[in-house]
C-alpha cells in the first residue's frame, strides 16, 4: 500500500461526488464519500473547498470527472450552471489536478468493478479479453466513452460527446416520434430522447401519436408509473425507451468495435432492473442485419456500483501522480 491520498470526485448536471482515494494492492480504494446536489454551493470551486475542509487527510492532488467535453484544462458543464478549471482547483492546494469527462473515468472504473455490482442484460458472462468495451448511459444527459485495449494489455480510454449523436429511428412508431420532436428541435440529437428529460420528451410524443393528452411534468412519474403498472402509457413510454436504448448501444458497440463488453452506467438504469431486462433491450442491441451473431457474442451490463466513476477517477488520479 502507498500512503498517498488524493481527491476523485464525479460531477454530473444534478449532483457531485467526492471521495478520497488510495491504492491498496495495486487497487484504488475510495473512503469519506461525500455527494450533495450541485445547487447547494453558487461555485463548483466552494463545492471542493467545503470537501476539502472535511477531510481529515488533505489530499495532494486528484481528479475530477465532469459531465461535458474538457477543453484546455476547464469544464462548462453541459446540464449545469458550474464552470471550473484546473488552475482554479490548484488555488485549493491540489497539484496535480485534472478534469477529465465523468463517462472517460467510468471507461476506466467499468473493468475493476466487482462482478457482484454488475447485473447482465443478456449475452455471455464475458467478452473478449483484449478488445474495446463500451460505456453509456442516461441520467440527466447521456454519456458516451470507451476503454479502448490491445493483445498487450494496454488501455486508453475514449471520451466522447456521442449522446450527440443524432437519434436513429427503428421503426414507424420511432419515425413519427422523430417527426414530432423536429418541430421543437432543429436536429433531435440521442440525448434528446434517452435521459431524464428525454423520457419526458418521449411520453409526451407518443400521447400525441396515440391522441391522447398527457400532464405529466415529471419523468420520475413515468418511472414510478410504469414500474407500478407496465401495460399503462407510461409503461408503453418506459419500454419505448429501453428498446431505443438497446439500439443505440448497439450502434455504440458497432462503432466502437466493443467486442470486450458494453457496460450500461447513469442514474436511470440501476432503478428500472426488472423492467429493462424484460424489455427489448437486448433484442434491439442484437438487431444489425448481417451483424447479429457479432453483436450476440458482446456482453451487456448494468453498472450497479454507485462510485464507479470514482474508481477511474482515482485510477487515472494515480497514474498522474505516478504511482
Amino acid at each position: 500500500m502507498n500512503d498517498k491520498t488524493l481527491l476523485v470526485g464525479d460531477v454530473g448536471g444534478t449532483n457531485a461526488r467526492f471521495a478520497v482515494a488510495r491504492m491498496v494492492d495495486g487497487r484504488p480504494v475510495l473512503d469519506h464519500h461525500e455527494s450533495f446536489p450541485a445547487e447547494r454551493y453558487p461555485t463548483f470551486l466552494e463545492g471542493v473547498q467545503a470537501f476539502i475542509d472535511g477531510c481529515e487527510v488533505k489530499p495532494s492532488g486528484g481528479v475530477i470527472a465532469v459531465a461535458g467535453p474538457v477543453t484546455d484544462g476547464a469544464i462548462d458543464l453541459t446540464n449545469s450552471p458550474w464552470q471550473v478549471s484546473e488552475s482554479e482547483l490548484q488555488t485549493l492546494g491540489l497539484q496535480p489536478v485534472k478534469l477529465i469527462n465523468d463517462f472517460e473515468a467510468l471507461a476506466w472504473g467499468a473493468p475493476i468493478v466487482p462482478e457482484d455490482q454488475l447485473e447482465s442484460l443478456g449475452g455471455p458472462v464475458d467478452g473478449d479479453p483484449h478488445s474495446t468495451v463500451a460505456v453509456l448511459g442516461p441520467g440527466t444527459g447521456f454519456g458516451v466513452s470507451a476503454l479502448v485495449r490491445d493483445a498487450h494489455g494496454k488501455e486508453m480510454a475514449m471520451p466522447s460527446e456521442g449522446g450527440h449523436a443524432c437519434f436513429p429511428p427503428g421503426d414507424p412508431v420511432e419515425d413519427e416520434i422523430l417527426r414530432i420532436l423536429r418541430r421543437r428541435y432543429d436536429r433531435v440529437s440521442i440525448e434528446r430522447l434517452i435521459c431524464g428529460p428525454g423520457l419526458l420528451n418521449m411520453h409526451r410524443a407518443l400521447a400525441e401519436i396515440d391522441g391522447r393528452e398527457t400532464h405529466i411534468e415529471d419523468p420520475a412519474e413515468i418511472t414510478a408509473t410504469a414500474l407500478k403498472d407496465p401495460n399503462s402509457p407510461c409503461g408503453a413510454t418506459l419500454a419505448r425507451f429501453c428498446a431505443i436504448l438497446g439500439a443505440v448501444a448497439g450502434d455504440i458497440a458497432l462503432t466502437t468495435g466493443a467486442r470486450g463488453g458494453v457496460y450500461i452506467a447513469g442514474g436511470i438504469v440501476p432503478r428500472i432492473l426488472p423492467f429493462i431486462k424484460a424489455s427489448p433491450f437486448r433484442q434491439r442491441f442484437e438487431r444489425k442485419g448481417r451483424f447479429k451473431e457479432y453483436m450476440a457474442d458482446i456482453p451487456t451490463k448494468v453498472i450497479m456500483h454507485k462510485h464507479a466513476a470514482l474508481l477511474g477517477a482515482a485510477r487515472v488520479a494515480f497514474a498522474e501522480a505516478g504511482e
